[in-house]
């Protein structure tokens, strides 16, 4: 997971895992979008590729990369944990209201 996080932290990094979410795009193409040289872009993807949050496909002499949904799985589940104790946390305070509503009502 630390890996994926330090990935993500990079914003050219979000950006290029933006651009392969939907697509497969060769490294070219998603160097076309950036104003920095191939060799940085890939070294970009070297990053994301071994954070397991890209796939690289041979095909030919390019290199096809695509998301690795199944490698945020770690980062989702560790911030999932935040959204679910808040949720926790809010239907506790919910009840607790209700409860005042009721014992005032009554």
């Amino acid at each position: 997971m630390e890996a994926a996080l330090r990935a993500i932290a990079e914003p050219r990094r979000c950006e290029i895992l933006r651009l392969v979410r939907d697509d497969e795009l060769s490294a070219g193409e998603i160097a076309s979008h950036f104003e920095v040289t191939r060799p940085a872009i890939s070294q970009h993807l070297t990053v994301l590729k071994e954070a397991g949050l890209v796939h690289e496909r041979r095909n030919g002499t390019r290199r096809l990369y695509s998301v690795r949904p199944e490698g945020f799985d770690e980062v989702k589940a560790f911030f999932e944990t935040f959204w679910d104790e808040r949720l926790e946390a809010l239907k506790r305070e919910a009840e607790r209201e209700e409860k005042k509503k009721r014992g005032n009502d009554d």
